[in-house]
Formats: C-alpha cells, structure tokens, sequence
C-alpha cells in the first residue's frame, strides 16, 4: 500500500482495520487483540463476528466516516496503522481521511506476513480447496493438542471462528486473487491444485502460474499435489502427495471404498503403507484436502497414530456442504463453489449421495437440483462453457441473478446466458432462471420435490435461500400443479 510494513508489527502502536468485519480481516484482528495489542476497527454491519471482536477487546466502529480517524488518534501517543484489504476502494472516507492525516497504511496481507514471519508458519494456496485445507489442517493441530493459530477465510467448526491464537504452528489461507500471497515467508507453503482463475487480475494462466511459483521460492518447503498436472509440470516441489498412486510422490491416500458419507483410504509415506484411515467427508477432492492436511502435519511431526484417529472427527469449513436444515421434506445445503471445477466436485459428491444411499445428511437425497448463482461477469464470460458442462451433472438447475462483485456488465453475459449454454449441452434438462432472489426462492419452491437435495452454490448472496424458502408455506399449497 502506501508504505511498506516493517517485518515485525510494534506493540506499542494501535491498529485499525477499515472492514473490520471481513472473513480475512476479522481473523487477523481477533488475533492481535488476543496477543495484547491495541486493535479496533469500522465496518456498516453489525453480527456474530463483530460481537465476537468486541468480547475479545476490539473496539468497533459502525459505519465508516473520517470521523473515526481522528478519534482513533485521540489519546495515544502513537499514530495508529490502518490496515485495508483490496476490498477497500480508494474513495472510502476512513481510507481518505486517514491519508490526509498521514498514517501509515498497510494492506491486510502486509500485516498477516508479519504474523507469519513471526512464527512457524503454513500458508496454503491454490485454486480450490484452500479453506478446506486450512481448516483440515488446523482441525488435526487441535486434536493432537498443537495448539495452532489459525487465520482461515472460513469458520472452522473446531473453533466456531475462521480465526485462533495459539502457542504453535500458524496455518493461513493464502489466497491468491490479488497476488498479495508472494509476501509470505512460511516454513511450508502447501498448493492444492492451479488452473485459471480471477480474470480480473490475470491475463492468463502463465500469470498466475508465475506468481504461485514466486509463492513457493518464498516459502522453506514447498508441498504440492502431483495429481494437477500444472504443478507437476511448472513445479519443483520439496514434498508431493496424491490419491492415485504411491508412486513417485512422499505421501499418498488411496481410496478404498467411495461413498456419500465419507472415504476409507490407505496412507502411504515414502512408498511406506502405514494403515488406514476414514475421512467423515464424502468425495475425491476433499481426500485430496484431508492428504495435504495429514501431510502437513507429518511434516511437522505428528504421529500418523495421532492423525488416524484425529481424522474421523473432521468437518468442512462454513460454506462448504454446509447442510442448513430441512424444507418441507427438501434438504438445503450452502457451498461456496464459484468456479467450474468446484461446482462440478460438488455436484459429484451430492450425486455420489444420490447413487450410494448413504450421506452425512439426515437423509440421503432421491435427487439433486442445482441452485446456481454465476459471481462476476468476467468469471461467468470466460467459463460460460465449462459451467454449463458442470451444471448438467444435476437432475434440474435453477439460477440465480449474477452477482457482479461490483464488476462492470458485459454485453451478453447473465444468468439467461448460462441458461441458454446449459440447455445447448443438454436439451432435456430443465432450467429455470430467476431475475431476483424472490423470484429464486418461488422457483425452487415450485420445481423442487420432497426427497430433493436442494443444493444452493456461489460466492454471492444466494446463501440467503435458505431464510427465503423458511419464510414460505409448503410448496404443494402454493403450487398445488407442481411435479
């Protein structure tokens, strides 16, 4: 930002975070308050997080004015760092304000590249799976008494927040959508997989490939997942693993048995089989996530002992197969997937529910209808195909408006679109496209059955589903005609 952040953060000089309420920055702050520093923050909402903060001796600020600057200045001798995240615009008032005023300004990943440099540390990166990875890996530390810190852009159920102070290894979720990641110094950087993503930030995949690789000569060891063939071919990895095979690679999980509630694996290290294990999550790639998780903490010297055991207890981070409850005999769950890679593995796992009859469900689904919602016009432009293709895996797809992010529309880009592109892949299956998130909830209602699995996946507001659909009456009422 607008002066380099020195390596260690002072204790003697106040924080603030303009957004204080983010996924990224409440982690971050929550964790400087428990360390005994000096933090406050502003953001409009006011929720859980926020609540949370305040407990932990975070002072907060509703709305975002330049008033909050100078009484952040009043009574301490020490001008105070304001951090930002790239999700503050420029012309925010605080930001203004705080410029004005000279301060020193630090972007959101400066001071979380301190917090790792600090300490041992895991940064996980990659194209999918980092919040699960994060979350896996911090999950294991915990129960095997680690005591990790933890700075994940999700709610890790173990701790029921995306963020922890602990006396041991630090696990963070290096996200790479602004590049920011290529500050941070760990002692293991972890990527799960890399295929283009962020076209906003981007121009192609070479782009992205070289920031990840300026990722990992930064980091002391590199593991990597040898089953994406952009890593093997761009990468030199210090460690790999994989689920297809034990060969070539210094950890490996392959699966046993596959079905809707979870995975029974064989570990191997070093071509060694040391036992097996049951992952309680259902799918390939979360095999995937749980591998890179126990490798993690091999490296760090758990015993496989430990981890065996640790593992049955695991749970996906919030968002992720986030079952909500039941509607009217239809079981909702949210996901964060917004990619086409990620929708497709979702939607794998949900009819891998379907086909097995088991799940972590209450009740394993007869059927699976996608509800959709594309995140950005330049993400849905450059993937309209490769979403379309992942979309058909459903039994019926219902979309959501796109979410713009604040993006610019493109001239044919919209949910109508994706709809039109689906229907072109697969005639026979039906598409329903809303133009508002009222209009969602009465098309799921209307098209959904009981015994459904009513899967709602994006990076936007349509989480919001499953308070929309407890506000209506039972479908067969409202629509008595529907099939």
């Amino acid at each position: 930002m607008d002066t380099p952040l020195a390596q260690q953060l002072d204790r003697r000089q106040p924080l603030h975070f303009i957004g204080v309420g983010g996924i990224g920055m409440s982690a971050i702050a929550g964790i400087l308050a428990d360390r005994g520093f000096e933090v406050s923050g502003s953001d409009p909402r006011d929720n859980a997080v926020l609540q949370d903060l305040r407990s932990r001796g975070v002072r907060v600020f509703r709305g975002q004015s330049a008033t909050t600057i100078a009484a952040i200045r009043s009574g301490t001798s020490t001008q105070p760092l304001v951090v930002v995240s790239s999700a503050v615009p420029p012309t925010n008032p605080e930001l203004q304000e705080a410029r004005r005023a000279g301060l020193e300004i630090a972007h959101r990943s400066d001071v979380l590249a301190a917090l790792i440099a600090s300490q041992n540390s895991v940064a996980v990166a990659g194209s999918h799976g980092k919040t699960t990875t994060s979350t896996l890996i911090a999950s294991l530390l915990h129960a095997t008494n680690h005591d990790p810190t933890a700075v994940i852009g999700g709610v890790v159920p173990a701790f029921g927040s995306n963020g922890r102070n602990g006396k041991g290894l630090l696990v963070a979720e290096a996200d790479e959508s602004d590049g920011t990641l290529v500050k941070f110094q760990a002692w293991l950087g972890v990527i799960t997989n890399l295929e283009l993503d962020h076209t906003d930030h981007y121009a192609d995949l070479a782009a992205l490939i070289g920031t990840l690789q300026r990722f990992g000569r930064g980091c002391e060891q590199l593991l990597a997942n040898h089953d994406c063939p952009t890593l093997r071919e761009h990468f030199n990895a210090s460690h790999w693993w994989s689920t297809t095979s034990a060969e070539g690679v210094d950890f490996a999980a392959i699966p046993l048995e596959l079905s809707g509630e979870g995975t029974v694996a064989e570990f191997h290290e070093q071509g060694q089989r040391l036992g097996t294990f049951k992952l309680p999550l259902p799918g390939l790639h979360n095999l995937s996530n749980a591998t890179a998780a126990m490798a993690s903490c091999r490296l760090h010297g758990v015993s496989f002992a430990e981890l065996r055991q640790a593992v049955e207890g695991l749970q996906a981070p919030g968002r992720r197969f986030d079952y909500r409850g039941t509607w009217c005999e239809r079981q909702v769950v949210d996901d964060y997937a917004h990619h086409p890679s990620e929708v497709g593995a979702t939607l794998a796992t949900a009819q891998l529910m379907v086909e097995s009859g088991r799940s972590p469900l209450p009740e394993a689904p007869q059927r699976v209808l996608a509800v959709f919602q594309p995140h950005r016009y330049s993400r849905t432009a450059e993937f309209l195909e490769p979403f379309a293709e992942a979309l058909c895996q459903a039994d019926e797809v219902v979309l959501a408006p796109l979410y713009a992010a604040g993006e610019a529309p493109i001239m044919g880009i919209s949910s109508h679109a994706l709809g039109d592109a689906i229907q072109r892949q697969r005639p026979d299956l039906r598409v329903t496209v809303a133009d508002s998130l009222e209009e969602l909830a009465d098309a799921v209602a209307e098209r959904s059955r009981p015994g459904d699995l009513v899967l709602a996946m994006g990076a936007g507001d349509v989480n919001g589903l499953w308070g929309r659909l407890q506000e209506r009456e039972d479908p067969l009422a409202m629509f008595p005609l529907a099939a």
